[in-house]
C-alpha cells in the first residue's frame, strides 16, 4: 500500500491509500479519484518528502531498532481512517441500494433513464469503473477495508 498526498485543481489537499503507484495512475487517468471537498476529478500528487532513516557505522549496534517517532502518529492516523471508513460504509449501506457486481449495468440504466434514479453502490473492476467515467457516469471508488464482522 502507498499513501499519497493529493491536491485538486482548487488546491484542496487530502491523502489517499493505493494498492500501487500503477493503481493510482489508472484511477487518475479514468478520473475515478475525486476531491472530497469539491468533487473535482482534476487531481495530482502533491510534493512529498520521504522519511528515510539514516544509519552509520558509529550508530549501528546489536540492539533491536527503535520505532521512529512518527510511527505511532501514522498508526493513530490509520486507525482514525479505518474508523472513518467504517462509518462511511455504514452510512452508505443504510442509505443506498447494494446492487453488488451488477453495479456497472445498473449505473448505466440509471444514467440513461432506463431505471429509476436512486443512490446505489456495489462492485466494479477498475476497467469497468474507467468505462463508466468515460461515458460521463459519476463513479466514486472507496477503498473499504475487508469486513471482519461477517
Amino acid at each position: 500500500m502507498i499513501l499519497y498526498d493529493i491536491v485538486c485543481e482548487k488546491d484542496h489537499q487530502f491523502e489517499s491509500w493505493f494498492k500501487s503507484s500503477t493503481a493510482y495512475d489508472r484511477l487518475v487517468k479514468a478520473r475515478g479519484l475525486t476531491c472530497p471537498v469539491c468533487g473535482s476529478s482534476k487531481v495530482r500528487k502533491a510534493p512529498m518528502a520521504p522519511r528515510v532513516a539514516k544509519s552509520s557505522k558509529s550508530t549501528r549496534s546489536n540492539k533491536p531498532a527503535q520505532p521512529l517517532g512518527r510511527t505511532s502518529e501514522i498508526t493513530k492516523a490509520v486507525e482514525k481512517a479505518e474508523i472513518a471508513l467504517k462509518e462511511l460504509r455504514q452510512t452508505i449501506e443504510k442509505n443506498y441500494e447494494n446492487v453488488g457486481n451488477q453495479f456497472p449495468e445498473e449505473a448505466r440504466k440509471i444514467h440513461y433513464g432506463e431505471s429509476e434514479e436512486r443512490g446505489i453502490y456495489g462492485e466494479a473492476t477498475s476497467e469497468e469503473a474507467k468505462d463508466l467515467v468515460e461515458e460521463g457516469i459519476e463513479v466514486v471508488s472507496i477503498p473499504f477495508p475487508k469486513r471482519t464482522d461477517s
